[in-house]
């Protein structure tokens, strides 16, 4: 992704609102199927990490989820992360519909 790219995807994520928190409870399995659910129906997410309580940083937690859901880390600003990941079953709905 060019930073050119990632500019326009941070500019599009800027007025979401997180999907997902990551907490006390760290990251499980659960957690990384939403995601990557989340990833395929939407390509581009956020997700707050309560800094206070999880066992690990935005920057930690940011790749893990990405080596995990073969996704892109777009961002990680404050405790928000921003995926992307392009999802060829989104286009092909978007393309019946036309």
């Amino acid at each position: 992704m060019t930073s050119k790219e990632r500019a326009e995807k941070r500019a599009q994520a800027n007025n979401m609102e997180p999907l997902f928190q990551l907490g006390k409870g760290g990251m499980s399995d659960a957690l990384i199927k939403q995601v990557d659910d989340a990833l395929t129906a939407r390509e581009l997410i956020k997700v707050k990490v309560l800094r206070d309580t999880s066992p690990l940083t935005p920057r930690e937690a940011a790749d893990r989820i990405a080596e995990a859901t073969g996704s892109e880390v777009v961002a990680v600003i404050g405790g928000s992360m921003i995926f992307y990941r392009y999802s060829k079953k989104l286009h092909e709905n978007k393309k019946k519909k036309k």
